[in-house]
């Protein structure tokens, strides 16, 4: 069933089309998501003569998206820490923070320091209320990524920070992460804790909200279970191959899963209550197991897939920049009248420009300064952490 083996060395900085269309998906849902919400905002009846499950499946699946995306970064993030220092046990916490470091640092702050501008400059939708602490203790959210918590004790901020909730949950488990693998590592107890955070979920997104809405939805337990299911994902793969009988089982119900979830989404949260906790389990367990065939496999997407493609390559600095395309687009609707017309063409203007805005960020400031970082520090074959640097396994597209 499954034979151990070396996956097939490739080419550093070689992609996964697979897990690169599931982050295109899950930014795809996001946008899909935040822009209905601006045409809420607006009382544009848009969706008052569409059938429901329609509606449901198209533009209320933004936290199914986060939840996928929860699952991929942990993979990616676990399989890089594999093949770079060999074993989890061994891996190396300031190289890890370094890295960390260098892919998310520059565009939050850069971020952050356009969202302060804007806030001082009195302009709509920038401006962070005196409720939720005003610009100074969002800053602090921010930056000690706890967005999500003061956002359950004081209100929403506004959308453009609120976003990084997602952020504050995915950094606080990786502020963890690589102390749990010097300590836990080398045994079996590393897998316990992973697993431990997979039965926790259900209860961060039920009992452990004590009746708020946000932290149901925010909190740092309802996101782990997503994230350690892509850690143990990466950790059962490693050094194996999966037979053609496993993949094909894990692709058939990793893909039921989400279809499930996402095109039957009024069902399944009838099948499955909203007190249960399980329904973003089971996405984040659909994800890890297309996931799991994806790297395996190396399966190439078709041309007609590309703008999806690059979406999900530019996933980061699409979702952080997301929000100003969002406003903008959704402020030109309003004022060139609301014409019902013009829904689609605005959903597909902000989508298309959202993915170009993205990409240039990434090509012409994140990345750099990524790559900039990392030659400060010396990375190279002896540095950070890259044990071998000129091959690297084909699920490697991470930490760079």
């Amino acid at each position: 069933m499954v034979q151990s083996t070396e996956l097939n060395p490739a080419r550093s900085w070689s992609r996964v089309d697979g897990i690169d269309l599931l982050r295109g998906l899950a930014i795809f849902f996001v946008l899909i998501n935040h822009i209905n919400m601006q045409l809420l905002f607006a009382h544009v009846p848009y969706t008052r003569r569409l059938p429901e499950q329609l509606v449901s499946s198209l533009v209320w699946n933004g936290q199914q998206g986060v939840q996928i995306f929860f699952a991929v970064s942990g993979f990616l993030i676990t399989a890089t820490s594999l093949r770079r220092w060999k074993s989890l046990s061994h891996v190396s916490v300031a190289d890890f923070y370094r890295l960390r470091f260098a892919r998310i640092a520059p565009l939050l702050v850069g971020l952050l320091a356009i969202l302060s501008v804007l806030h001082l400059a009195h302009v709509k939708h920038f401006v962070v209320s005196a409720q939720t602490g005003g610009l100074g203790r969002a800053l602090v959210a921010a930056l000690t990524f706890h967005v999500n918590l003061l956002e359950a004790r004081r209100g929403y901020l506004p959308g453009s920070w609120d976003i990084l909730w997602s952020l504050s949950v995915e950094e606080t488990f990786y502020l963890a992460f690589p102390w749990l693998c010097r300590l836990f590592g080398r045994g079996k107890l590393l897998i316990a804790l992973l697993l431990a955070f997979v039965v926790l979920g259900p209860l961060g997104r039920t009992v452990f909200t004590h009746g708020n809405p946000v932290w149901r939805e925010y909190s740092y337990l309802g996101g782990m279970d997503a994230i350690a299911m892509g850690c143990l994902t990466a950790i059962a793969l490693h050094g194996r191959r999966l037979s053609r009988g496993w993949l094909l089982s894990l692709g058939g119900v990793g893909g039921a899963l989400l279809a499930f979830c996402l095109l039957l989404s009024r069902m399944a949260e009838t099948l499955i209550p909203e007190r249960t906790g399980l329904y973003m389990s089971l996405i984040g367990m659909g994800a890890s197991m297309l996931i799991a065939v994806a790297a395996q496999t190396g399966w190439r997407s078709p041309r007609v897939l590309a703008p999806l493609l690059l979406a999900g390559q530019r996933s980061y600095e699409v979702y952080l920049t997301h929000m100003f395309v969002v406003i903008g687009g959704a402020a030109l609707f309003v004022s060139a009248g609301k014409p019902m017309a013009g829904v689609p063409v605005l959903f597909l203007a902000v989508i298309a420009s959202a993915v170009l805005v993205g990409e240039v960020v990434a090509r012409f400031y994140s990345e750099p300064m990524n790559r900039w970082l990392r030659g400060r520090w010396g990375d190279g074959a002896r540095s950070l952490g890259s044990v071998v640097e000129e091959a690297v396994p084909a699920s490697e597209a991470i930490l760079r």
